[in-house]
């Protein structure tokens, strides 16, 4: 919200309404806001059994290594966001006028900020192990992986060749 104040223009794009993308995103944010609820009312109201609870992973080994995975996606989407700055999108963007991100965290991933999306999922599954966040993180890497494919698509036709190349040097995830 600051950022579309500040610029003027929505960094957010998702795509023309019932397109792939679309769904993607209405998918990614309708658990999003799932996930969200469920960890308020998780505060005061037991609802624990209604998520599924898998016990034989309730462990505090397991639930402490949720947490470190959830406090290192926080640091990577942090870095990522920041290192993007003003580049920064959601969805795919048209515009050819901003420069293709090559060094800092996409020297490693072309798409280091849905790792780090993804590394958050497995650390919420992994703190909370159930079959609610276990569907959430199943379909949370579903809808990452249809995105990050339609937005290469876009992404070569928008850089054309100097998005070939990049491809060829840095692999999708790691």
């Amino acid at each position: 919200m600051g950022l579309v104040k500040r610029t003027d223009y929505s960094h957010i794009s998702y795509g023309k309404k019932g397109s792939a993308t679309w769904w993607v995103r209405q998918t990614f944010n309708f658990f999003r806001a799932l996930i969200l609820i469920v960890c308020v009312a998780r505060i005061g109201f037991p609802i624990d059994p209604w998520l599924g609870v898998i016990d034989l992973l309730y462990h505090p080994i397991l639930l402490s290594l949720g947490m470190v995975t959830l406090l290192l996606s926080l640091g990577f989407v942090s870095y990522t966001h920041a290192y993007m700055r003003q580049d920064w999108r959601s969805g795919i963007d048209s515009d050819n006028q901003r420069p293709l991100l090559t060094k800092g965290p996409f020297a490693r991933s072309r798409n280091p900020m849905f790792l780090a999306i993804m590394l958050g999922q497995l650390g919420l599954f992994l703190t909370l192990p159930s079959v609610f966040t276990l569907l959430c993180l199943i379909t949370g890497v579903v809808m990452i992986r249809l995105q990050a494919g339609k937005e290469e698509v876009a992404l070569a036709a928008l850089y054309g060749e100097d998005y070939q190349r990049y491809q060829q040097q840095v692999n999708r995830w790691l």
